[in-house]
């Protein structure tokens, strides 16, 4: 009976990273003060309306201060993060423009070229839903609407040159 509660519980803590810090989750963890961005080098605490945060299945998170560079990391893990991987990354999380709330990256609706600037400049800026977007395009003078699969790994990188 005592094999048969501890093979229990190995199985029960061995899923509980990834349900507590899954894409279910409520919240992904807050950058601390001293946090930088792999990408940029950035102190992400500095701005907090463009958190960017991926979560690894152990635990461990790297935040960022846009979601252009979020992208980068996702695109080239290793390049910014040595011994990461994509397929160790088990949530990913943007900061809503409007509603200033942690919302699911895979899901977020993403405005370019628009004339709002994010700490690095053009940006990404990540929107709850198709309608928001639409209404920050319209409002911001935004270029293109895009969901999480049409970012292609050589947009961060035109944003930065300007080139959308």
């Amino acid at each position: 009976m005592k094999r048969r509660a501890l093979i229990l519980f190995l199985l029960a803590s061995s899923l509980l990273p990834a349900a507590v810090l899954g894409q279910g989750a409520a919240k992904p963890p807050k950058p601390g003060a001293k946090d930088l961005c792999p990408v940029c080098g950035m102190l992400v605490s500095k701005y907090p309306n463009w958190v960017a945060t991926i979560v690894y299945k152990d635990g461990h998170a790297h935040h960022f201060d846009g979601a252009k560079d979020m992208f980068k990391m996702w695109f080239d893990p290793a390049k910014y993060a040595a011994g990461h991987k994509r397929e160790d990354m088990a949530a990913l999380w943007v900061t809503d423009f409007y509603g200033l709330q942690a919302i699911d990256a895979r899901k977020a609706w993403y405005v370019i070229g628009s004339d709002v600037l994010g700490p690095m400049g053009h940006e990404l800026v990540p929107l709850v839903s198709k309608e928001d977007a639409a209404d920050f395009l319209k409002d911001h003078k935004g270029k293109r609407i895009l969901t999480f699969e049409q970012v292609t790994k050589d947009l961060p990188f035109r944003l930065d040159d300007g080139k959308f």
